[in-house]
């Protein structure tokens, strides 16, 4: 089973960029679908993108898409989430999460990273 762990969080600028990396500890990363997810105080956690094993497909939230691209690289067993046009509504605890190879997208995922933090100033 992998270990999640993300960093890149921080605080940026409304209309700034982020790029969020979840690393991934073992050797069997490639047979993971990965997503990532975010939850502000106050809310439920809720889906922002996900990526398949070899990268090839990818599934985002109405409310990134455009901005954000999710993406990986099995060779370094990394998950990314460049985020772009960011607003003040995308400020959140941002956590990555796997599944092992199944549905897609994938209906659950059943590892978690511990998270990191964006804040967006207006």
């Amino acid at each position: 089973q992998v270990q999640l762990v993300e960093s890149g969080g921080g605080l940026v600028q409304a209309g700034g960029s982020l790029r969020l990396s979840c690393a991934a500890s073992g050797r069997t990363f490639s047979t993971y679908d990965m997503g990532w997810f975010r939850q502000a105080p106050g809310k439920e956690r809720e889906f922002v993108a996900a990526v398949n094993w070899n990268g090839g497909r990818t599934y985002y939230a109405d409310s990134v898409k455009g901005r954000f691209t999710i993406s990986r690289d099995n060779v370094q067993n990394t998950v990314y989430l460049q985020m772009d046009s960011l607003k003040p509504a995308d400020a959140a605890v941002y956590y990555c999460a796997a599944v092992r190879l199944g549905h897609w997208p994938p209906r659950s995922y059943g590892t978690w990273g511990q998270g990191t933090q964006v804040t967006v100033s207006s």
